[in-house]
């Protein structure tokens, strides 16, 4: 079966896919075609679903339909997630004030944020632009994800608040959901179950060959350290990546639940695939 699958120019979900897309981890049941974007590009294509698998981010699911959640290749923060950054301290009431660049409005890391100041000023920008902007003075925080959550202090900004700390303490420990990966409900489940599957097997690969998936996705590094990519790396592909367990079902439910109870999205059904 041929099938297209979506993923972003990240570290992590690189080493995720490494196995599987360089033929390492073969599958009889599945030709992959795979299609690189931006994770909001990615939010917005799955509206309409333009691919049979894709990344998404947690948020993006109250916004889409017809995409069940695979149980691996989530991004989880355990204790750690996106964080804002400004170039001096700043409380909430003054990040409230000011112009925040945001990754995008269907990223988890903004509802998180929502979750913890409510309505604030925000422009939206690619992530990677968004260290500048602030360093720059053009807006006055910047809410960072991927491996600018490790490289702010080296573009000269300072961290203000941590989404991963919040929700850390206001779940009591459940990780932080920020992406997963879907599959279109009508392939049927045991054709998401295969593909899970299939993922799971992949993303175990890469962890038992750490220094090729490592070299493997340095070809999505933009310009970061090996050092600084393999700690992003070995942060956010975990246990729960490998299969999001109980818990990670749990802080999907928890996260839908806390912007359902505050009206930041519209009422949905959670479809997650079977055990």
């Amino acid at each position: 079966m041929e099938i297209s699958v979506g993923h972003t120019p990240d570290s992590d979900d690189a080493f995720m896919f490494y196995g599987m897309f360089t033929g390492r981890v073969p599958s009889q049941d599945f030709k992959i075609n795979h299609v690189i974007e931006d994770i909001e590009k990615l939010n917005r294509k799955a509206i309409n679903p333009q691919l049979d698998v894709t990344a998404v981010s947690v948020h993006a699911c109250a916004y889409i339909s017809g995409y069940t959640i695979l149980r691996s290749g989530g991004s989880f923060g355990i204790g750690y997630g996106p964080i804002v950054t400004a170039r001096q301290q700043m409380s909430i009431d003054e990040i409230k004030k000011c112009k925040v660049a945001i990754p995008g409005k269907m990223t988890s890391a903004f509802l998180l944020l929502q979750l913890i100041i409510g309505k604030f000023d925000y422009v939206e920008m690619n992530f990677s632009d968004i260290p500048k902007a602030v360093k720059s003075g053009e807006v006055g925080a910047g809410l960072v994800i991927h491996e600018t959550q490790l490289s702010f202090e080296q573009e000269g900004n300072i961290k203000i608040l941590d989404l991963g700390e919040w929700w850390d303490k206001t779940t009591n420990g459940l990780p932080v959901p920020l992406g997963i990966n879907v599959m279109r409900t009508d392939l049927g489940m045991e054709t998401i179950c295969k593909f899970d599957k299939h993922l799971q097997a992949s993303i175990e690969f890469g962890l038992e060959h750490m220094d090729d998936a490592i070299e493997y996705a340095m070809k999505y590094s933009r310009g970061k350290s090996r050092e600084l990519i393999e700690k992003f790396v070995k942060m956010y592909v975990n246990e729960i990546t490998v299969n999001m367990g109980d818990s990670g079902e749990k802080s999907i439910r928890k996260l839908f639940d806390m912007e359902k109870e505050q009206k930041l999205v519209p009422d949905f059904e959670i479809n997650i695939a079977k055990k």
